[in-house]
């Protein structure tokens, strides 16, 4: 072979080599790869991460994530978000870029998951439609729209007396073991063929109080409309600190649908802990009663979410029922005021009442609902007043009465309505009334029908009377949902009904 040929044929191969180098173009990767340094109960200290974010995502080995807290000069501060056993320092910690979030859509609807997306109950893995963060910014104000319509709870004590709108925020508030969560599963409950979609976040609690809830919504078909978001009383502190903001995300995704949607924290007093727990082992400040300075703005940033958005934005809404733990009655505890000054109202639960078997144990005077009297059906309002002023003065005689004072007949008569307004307020767990009903029995009550009927009778006759509600005319029946007023003649034909079916009843034992 000549020269030429030869020079052609490297000439030939060193072509197709340009050619491949050319055409080869590898993907590089750019890592930021930190180290451990310390890891403690529930968060880890990491060097070498200079670009990390305020509540960035980190993953650490074993796809265990935390979010970076503390983002100091010389360390990062991280919150941990799973099972940290298997940590040690030196192991290598990367950056994700990106912040926490979760999974939402229709294929959450009645699972159970935990603040990570994962499914908790047996029924495979979780099918969403995409991922919103877990923080979001409120609403402005120019986005919302009053608090119209109400959200019945089917509790007559709350729907009367402390109502609820959608859109609004009541803390439900009382010692241990005096029914908050009963109160806020039977609103969940009552939200059947309402077009309410439920959330119920158990934030810290005993893993047998969460198993029964579900059991309980589960049993009553509830699960159908709910979503349940968990972590329990042994997790790390930082998955009960997400918890809520987790389930809010949630809530909004259906909500910014045009859906009304209802969420329930169960409770906000172990977050404040877990938040607190955590701030101390990231040598944050503490406060006062050992609680950081911005304990009031994780509160006040989550609740603030709770909203109802105006029509053009789809009209959707955003009811919270916070839930929060008080020791000793004490409702001017440092948490319990940041909560009542953040929401809308609040319904208070007696231990005293709950000893004496007022259930639910609502202190109607220390209870109030700042905005649910606005979205409140007119037909409640024709009863309300007359029977808050009543129960009122009744809570004042009562004393003097236990006491063996002489009563004269007027105050006689006070103190026999007053145990009747009470004993007709009682509702066992599981039993939401109707609209109807509950107009009928409080319209009959305030009219002094039922004080002539022996207690141990009142419930007996007060089943008889909400039964014969569905023999009322339509109209009237329409009219308990509308706007209006009932009209003398409506209250007539109610009242008529009740002297009729109590009639039976009549005569003090």
């Amino acid at each position: 072979m000549g020269t030429d040929s030869l020079r052609s044929v490297f000439n030939g191969a060193f072509a197709d080599m340009s050619r491949s180098r050319e055409a080869f173009t590898p993907e590089l990767q750019v890592r930021e790869v930190g180290t451990i340094s310390t890891v403690s109960t529930g968060i880890a200290k990491v060097t070498g991460l200079p670009g990390v974010g305020s509540e960035e995502l980190v993953k650490f080995p074993g796809d265990l994530f935390g979010i970076a807290f503390n983002v100091d000069e010389d360390e990062i501060g991280v919150v941990l978000l799973g099972d940290y056993s298997h940590l040690h320092a030196g192991d290598e910690v990367e950056r994700t870029g990106r912040v926490m979030d979760v999974p939402v859509g229709e294929g959450l609807v009645g699972r159970v998951i935990d603040p990570l997306g994962g499914p908790l109950d047996d029924r495979g893995a979780l099918v969403f439609s995409g991922r919103l963060p877990i923080e979001r910014p409120a609403r402005p104000i120019m986005d919302r729209a009053p608090v119209t319509v109400p959200l019945q709870t089917g509790i007559k004590v709350v729907d009367a007396l402390v109502p609820i709108g959608r859109g609004q925020r009541e803390l439900l508030l009382g010692d241990r073991q005096t029914g908050k969560t009963a109160i806020a599963v039977d609103t969940i409950l009552n939200q059947r063929d309402q077009n309410v979609l439920c959330v119920y976040c158990a934030i810290g609690q005993r893993a047998a109080g969460v198993a029964k809830v579900v059991a309980d919504l589960r049993e009553k078909g509830a699960m159908d409309y709910t979503i349940i978001v968990v972590t329990e009383g042994n997790d790390p502190p930082g998955l009960a600190y997400i918890a809520p903001y987790a389930a809010t995300s949630i809530a909004e995704s259906f909500m910014e649908q045009g859906r009304d949607v209802l969420i329930v924290y169960d409770d906000l007093t172990h977050h404040a802990r877990a938040y607190r727990e955590l701030s101390l082992l990231l040598r944050r400040p503490p406060g006062r009663e050992a609680y950081p300075g911005d304990i009031f703005y994780i509160h006040s940033r989550l609740l603030e979410r709770a909203t109802h958005l105006r029509r053009e934005l789809g009209g959707g809404s955003l009811t919270a029922l916070p839930v929060i733990e008080t020791e000793a009655q004490n409702i001017a505890a440092y948490i319990p005021t940041n909560l009542i000054s953040i929401t809308d109202g609040q319904i208070y639960l007696s231990p005293t009442l709950f000893a004496l078997g007022v259930l639910p144990a609502v202190d109607v005077g220390k209870s109030v609902s700042r905005v649910g009297g606005k979205a409140q059906p007119a037909a409640y309002r024709a009863v309300t007043g007359d029977l808050k002023l009543a129960y009122a003065q009744f809570e004042e005689l009562e004393t003097f009465a236990r006491f063996g004072t002489r009563l004269d007949e007027h105050t006689r008569k006070i103190i026999d309505h007053g145990w009747r307004i009470r004993t007709c307020l009682k509702q066992r767990e599981f039993e939401p009334v109707s609209v109807p009903g509950q107009i009928a029995v409080l319209l009959a009550l305030s009219g002094g029908f039922f004080d002539n009927v022996a207690l141990e009778k009142m419930r007996e006759a007060e089943l008889a009377l909400r039964a014969a509600t569905a023999e009322l005319p339509a109209d009237i029946r329409s009219r308990f949902f509308s706007p209006d007023p009932l009209s003398d003649t409506d209250r007539r034909a109610i009242l008529q009904v009740a002297g009729k079916v109590l009639a039976p009843f009549q005569g003090k034992s």
